[in-house]
């Protein structure tokens, strides 16, 4: 599934702190960056997806689950997200892809 299938079939979600991400790669940390307003559009575009915004409840079980599966925070994070959106995938470069994080399995969007 491309990121287009999960924007027509009205699956695709996403946690502020991925946006957060993505703002900063786009913008500073790829070779060819995106203008911040290009950047925003794109975010107020993805906003329309399932968002989750966690809060302090969020970040004690992102802590359980990191201490559990021994992954960094931050991928903690996300993946406490995913977990609280209803997620079965998580896309992500950072991963290990086809691992299963308590039931999150983990797809590489550059080798799907």
């Amino acid at each position: 599934m491309l990121i287009e299938d999960l924007w027509n079939s009205r699956e695709g979600c996403l946690s502020v702190q991925v946006l957060q991400e993505f703002y900063v790669t786009v913008t500073q940390k790829v070779s060819n960056p995106l203008s911040g307003a290009s950047a925003a559009q794109i975010i107020r575009d993805l906003a329309f997806w399932k968002l989750h915004k966690p809060g302090s409840e969020d970040v004690m079980g992102a802590i359980e689950l990191q201490q559990r599966v021994m992954i960094s925070f931050w991928d903690a994070m996300i993946l406490w997200s995913a977990q609280q959106l209803g997620c079965a995938k998580v896309w992500s470069e950072d991963l290990n892809p086809g691992q299963d994080y308590e039931g999150l399995k983990l797809v590489n969007p550059f080798n799907p």
